[in-house]
């Protein structure tokens, strides 16, 4: 993930989960140990589109929806694609056998935080991890069936989260081309808007 989507998911995050969307920028470049232009650099183009607001010293994100889109449209989720194999478990069985430290996005992180709303059946799972490795031995590579298991890179600060953030879910599945993914989409963004108070 590209350093400037931290700033980006942390004032989602912001806004949606902890309903404050106040920030500084001296405060973000400290959090994520990056330099100040550098989130001015990403803060930019949000001033630009009146996403947020700048003052001297507290800025606020105004518009959470736009943000959302914004990320979603510049995030490139299969380059954060480490491994992918197939198994014959079940999806559900799969989701169970990932180790503990793995966190779902996309349609599993969905299952997991609204077991009781799934918007449609799904095939595929899609996990971040930092150490790729127990999963490879759970799930060894078979290169000649279709992939069914995709594990992604995941960034330094995502297990500052706990879990997957709101946003992340929506931005992900925005990304992917399974055709049940814009069921889901549709759903988290419901979600997120009714979080938010659209």
């Amino acid at each position: 993930m590209l350093k400037i989507e931290y700033i980006w998911r942390e004032l989602l995050y912001r806004a949606i989960e902890q309903k404050n969307p106040d920030f500084s920028m001296i405060e973000l470049a400290k959090i994520f140990e990056l330099s100040t232009s550098l989130v001015a650099h990403a803060i930019l183009p949000l001033r630009q589109l009146k996403i947020v607001k700048i003052g001297k010293t507290r800025s606020t994100t105004i518009d959470t929806e736009r943000l959302l889109f914004f990320w979603a449209t510049r995030r490139n989720l299969n380059k954060e694609i480490i491994y992918q194999t197939h198994s014959h478990l079940p999806v559900f069985g799969r989701e169970a056998s990932m180790p503990p430290e793995a966190l779902p996005t996309a349609f599993s992180a969905f299952h997991f935080y609204f077991e009781d709303q799934l918007p449609a059946e799904y095939e595929n799972i899609y996990f971040y991890t930092e150490k790729p490795e127990k999963i490879k031995k759970r799930f060894p590579a078979k290169p000649k069936k279709e992939p069914n298991i995709f594990i992604l890179r995941a960034d330094p600060y995502l297990q500052k989260y706990k879990k997957i953030t709101l946003a992340q879910i929506f931005v992900d599945l925005w990304n992917l081309s399974e055709w049940y993914a814009k069921d889901f989409q549709e759903a988290i963004l419901l979600i997120i808007k009714k979080e938010i108070g659209l």
